[in-house]
């Protein structure tokens, strides 16, 4: 299968350079946001022995920039940096090291994550994360390059957001019906000059993907569906643990519009196995659902989501149920599974047991919405969300994660220019007490604002 790749990825390049390369056109698009935010508690931990249930506030930014060279009309190169993602204070590089930083956190953040008083000075000034060749050519498109990675469907597990990985990606249009084939390198541990102390192509992790999207149109139906299969091979653990994992995953999706309902729902199925060498393996079986729908009555909205990700009650035995997440992509709330706002900026809200915020796992979760739009300027949402253990932990006093009422209001002041304000207040739950009763811990609540400029 590597092989065939190589093979297309020759033929594309060979294509490449026969076509005449004078850029006809530059294309920029992007944002710049401008947030402030206040976290009540970076640790809702209530105990005598504990001194981190001190607040934080600041001031965070990004600049994304999008640029197209666009050579003709079936060929150009597209690129994505980000630059100056940093929180504000004085621009001293003496505080920062390039290489030392809290890796306990988010590792594609922004300069936040210190240790020690160090941060990650890369993120302060510039990072391209895009760059990639789209070629739409007479018998379908081909796009290959760095480009954002486990993107499929809903936004349910989808990882857009985190790092991006090289990729083959070829689409074939059959009528209503667009076929997908694509290939990631998500490692390489090849003997490469970055890499001089692993000289074992064996140990490799690469992903293979295919599958079709169908879209339909009707007079009050209009909408797309699709099914992906994925063939993951993980060799990257032969060395240390001395184990192999394939994995299979099944992602069938829907979502469209049915008169003033739109709706969409994503299901997650893998299966597979860990090898050892020197333990008995274990067989993988993992579950995850998302539906979600919004409704549009005049100027009011009401909407709602459901969601599911398996747990693991015991991750010893022969089986693993937790093999998934609800990916990073989804924010459903201001804390609760919150990451690109609370988890990548503070890294997570401490508790006795896993930390608040981050992707979802071992999880049942409900939130219900409500919005008004007296103008066209003018949006304010609030939400109800509740989220429980799917399995709970041997040993853990319960299994409820808790409430979270919510409150956004975004207002445009231009066509390109939009003030966003919210509030969340997060009613902790018993879970995150782990194994002793006695521990205490707290409500915690979060106040965010922000000015982003779309161009």
């Amino acid at each position: 299968m590597k092989r065939f790749w190589l093979i297309l990825l020759s033929l594309g390049l060979i294509m490449a350079r026969s076509l005449s390369a004078h850029a006809a056109d530059v294309k920029f698009s992007g944002e710049y946001y401008v947030a402030g935010m206040y976290l009540n508690h970076v640790d809702q931990r209530k105990d005598a022995s504990t001194t981190f249930t001190r607040s934080t506030a600041f001031f965070y930014q990004r600049l994304r920039l999008g640029t197209d060279f666009v050579v003709s009309p079936c060929l150009k190169l597209v690129t994505r940096m980000d630059i100056m993602e940093r929180v504000w204070e004085p621009d001293s590089t003496s505080n920062y090291a390039p290489v030392i930083y809290d890796t306990s956190v988010d590792s594609s953040g922004a300069a936040t994550k210190k240790a020690a008083g160090y941060g990650n000075a890369d993120a302060r000034n510039l990072d391209f994360d895009i760059v990639y060749i789209d070629y739409t050519s007479p018998i379908g498109l081909f796009q290959i390059g760095y480009m954002p990675d486990y993107v499929w469907g809903t936004v349910w597990g989808n990882r857009g957001s985190g790092p991006t990985a090289g990729q083959i990606k070829y689409m074939l249009p059959v009528g209503p019906v667009t076929m997908v084939f694509a290939y990631a390198k998500e490692n390489e541990k090849d003997y490469w000059v970055d890499d001089k102390t692993v000289v074992a192509n064996d140990r490799d992790y690469d992903s293979y993907r295919i599958g079709p999207i169908y879209k339909f149109k009707g007079d009050k139906v209009s909408g797309e569906t699709g099914l992906l299969f994925v063939y993951n091979h993980d060799a990257t653990g032969r060395g240390s643990d001395d184990k192999i994992t394939t994995s299979y995953v099944l992602q069938p999706y829907l979502k469209g519009k049915f008169g003033p309902v739109s709706l969409q729902g994503e299901i997650n199925y893998a299966f597979g196995q860990i090898e050892y060498d020197s333990a008995a393996d274990q067989d993988i079986s993992s579950f995850t659902a998302f539906l979600d729908a919004d409704a549009k009555f005049g100027i009011f909205s009401v909407g709602g989501s459901l969601a599911f990700v398996q747990g693991d009650d015991d991750s010893t035995d022969d089986e693993i149920n937790n093999f998934q997440t609800g990916g990073r992509d989804w924010d459903p709330c201001w804390m609760m599974f919150n990451n690109s706002t609370l988890n990548s900026w503070v890294g997570g809200i401490k508790t006795y047991t896993n930390n608040v915020g981050g992707e979802m796992s071992n999880a049942w979760f409900g939130q219900l919405r409500a919005g008004i739009e007296p103008t066209s300027k003018l949006k304010l949402i609030a939400s109800v969300s509740y989220a429980k253990a799917d399995k709970e932990p041997t040993g853990y006093v319960d299994d409820e994660y808790g409430w979270e009422v919510d409150l956004t209001g975004a207002f445009k002041i231009t066509n390109n220019l939009t003030y966003m304000l919210g509030a969340g207040y997060f009613f902790t739950g018993d879970y995150y007490k782990g194994t002793s009763s006695s521990h205490q811990i707290e409500d915690n609540y979060m106040l965010i604002n922000k000015l982003t400029l779309a161009f």
